[in-house]
């Protein structure tokens, strides 16, 4: 088997925990109170969800919108939340297309667990990850590797800048998350 060297997943892999029932090990519960965005990967917060970069990206720029809410069943969001998730889905697609310029995008939930292709089945999360023709090669298919062509860092970046440009950004520094809203965490 080849090997394709990615340091930056170190961070992943030696988190603290597992993912837990009551939220106390979920990375989506402990990101966002890590208290230092850029590190968590954190890029964007609204009232009631955020916006976190995909450590383990199908391609650069795949993003994840998440509430804060400890909740893996998509009904049991109240409708606040829902439409703050929502809202901020849509300021990712702008981002993401002012940043990475996509030629289209993959978005949806993996609800139900393993079986619906999810690893963290009990916090639910939005994947949206931007396609641009042609960006499959031959490595996933021949050589069972994909190739990520940027650096997190690097599209975290981008992707900050993107976000602190749409109507309604507060941004207070390019380590903290860009805000939305009057009251997010």
């Amino acid at each position: 088997m080849d090997r394709l060297f990615a340091p930056w997943r170190i961070e992943w892999v030696e988190r603290d925990g597992e993912d837990g029932d009551d939220g106390d090990d979920c990375p989506f519960c402990a990101l966002p109170a890590a208290g230092d965005d850029r590190q968590a990967r954190v890029v964007a917060r609204s009232d009631r969800a955020f916006v976190l970069l995909n450590n383990y990206p199908y391609n650069p720029g795949h993003l994840m919108v998440i509430p804060y809410a400890h909740e893996g069943n998509y009904r049991a969001l109240d409708p606040p939340v829902l439409a703050d998730h929502a809202r901020l889905k849509q300021r990712s697609l702008a981002a993401l297309d002012a940043a990475l310029d996509p030629d289209a995008f993959n978005a949806g939930l993996n609800l139900g667990g393993a079986s619906a292709g999810g690893s963290i089945d009990d916090h639910l999360h939005t994947h949206v990850v931007p396609r641009w023709e042609g960006d499959t090669s031959f490595m996933p298919v021949v050589a069972d590797t994909k190739v990520i062509v940027e650096a997190l860092e690097d599209t975290y970046d981008r992707l900050h800048a993107a976000f602190g440009d749409l109507d309604g950004a507060v941004v207070t520094g390019a380590d903290d998350a860009v805000r939305f809203g009057d009251g997010a965490p």
